[in-house]
């Protein structure tokens, strides 16, 4: 266990808490993702979904955590952090913020009287993608202190508005 500590540079133990969440998001992330490709291939609940399963979710778990190493690997000179387990931290925050933007950005269509179901496809998700927006700035904050990463997020956020040209809000 110490091994793993000073590899990821946890100097208390409640740091533990990201890289458990990270790996309970990456099984979970590749259960989804699995359970929907098993049940093209097999009926729900026979031997072979069950082993098709299995099989997937190893492979995707695998491939998961082996694309985060190598996000973490090209992050490591571009992100300031002090210590390794918040790429951790940072990675859940973008997942549970982009989930969260979409899941909210529904309801707020609904409400603004634009559904799926009854707007031109050309209308809608332009819209939504710019609803998006500036939930998706409000969220990353949020959850950025949530996570402990309060800093790096708002630093984050304010570089992608002014990226957009709407610098001009955080000079007032």
């Amino acid at each position: 266990m110490q091994k793993f500590k000073n590899k990821w540079e946890i100097t208390k133990n409640w740091q533990l808490i990201h890289p458990i969440l990270g790996m309970l998001a990456t099984i979970f992330s590749a259960y989804l993702i699995a359970r929907t490709v098993s049940l093209k291939i097999a009926d729900y609940g026979s031997l072979v979904y069950g082993v098709i399963l299995a099989m997937l979710l190893l492979i995707i778990s695998f491939l998961i955590l082996k694309i985060s190493f190598w996000c973490f690997k090209k992050l490591e000179n571009k992100w300031k952090v002090s210590y390794r387990w918040e790429y951790i931290a940072i990675f859940l925050c973008f997942a549970v913020t982009g989930s969260t933007a979409g899941r909210i950005s529904d309801p707020i269509m609904g409400i603004i009287g634009l559904t799926k179901n009854t707007t031109s496809g050309w209308l809608y998700w332009p819209v939504r993608i710019l609803l998006i927006f500036p939930v998706y700035q409000v969220l990353l904050v949020i959850f950025g202190w949530i996570f402990g990463q309060y800093k790096f997020f708002k630093q984050f956020a304010i570089k992608m508005v002014s990226r957009m040209g709407l610098g001009f809000i955080f000079k007032a």
